[in-house]
């Protein structure tokens, strides 16, 4: 990914709200970083069609601040496939409430395991 305003639709968009946020109104990291993570096992989970887990997250960046009321899209890419596991890059940009230019804010690759009932690694067909 890079720079560029991704083409394909986000996997997630959400307004960041006051709750969101520290006293200053700057959105907490770690609420942006659980936004990615879901929309990476949004990816992973219809990939491996089933269960699929975190296992890492790689070079997070945080280019930009988010503010409450900012629109925070975010977009996920699967990029390599192994046996069991998925890479998948993560971007996250904002657009203000009443603003159209959108800004990315952060990035970072994720890795997920696809696991069965018995949370074990399992094969992801490549059908």
């Amino acid at each position: 990914m890079s720079d560029l305003l991704p083409t394909s639709e986000p996997v997630i968009r959400v307004t960041a709200m006051p709750k969101d946020a520290n006293p200053y109104g700057d959105i907490f990291g770690g609420w942006l970083m659980s936004l990615m993570d879901s929309g990476a096992g949004l990816v992973a989970a219809r990939h491996s069609r089933g269960r699929a887990v975190t296992v890492a997250m790689d070079g997070m960046q945080f280019h930009q601040p988010v503010s409450v009321g900012d629109e925070v899209s975010v977009y996920a890419e699967l990029v390599k496939v192994g046996r069991t596991s998925m890479t998948i890059e993560v971007e996250a940009w904002r657009r203000h409430r009443h603003e159209e230019e959108r800004v990315k804010v952060t990035q970072a690759r994720f890795t997920f395991v696809a696991i069965d009932q018995y949370r074990k690694p399992r094969t992801i067909s490549q059908v």
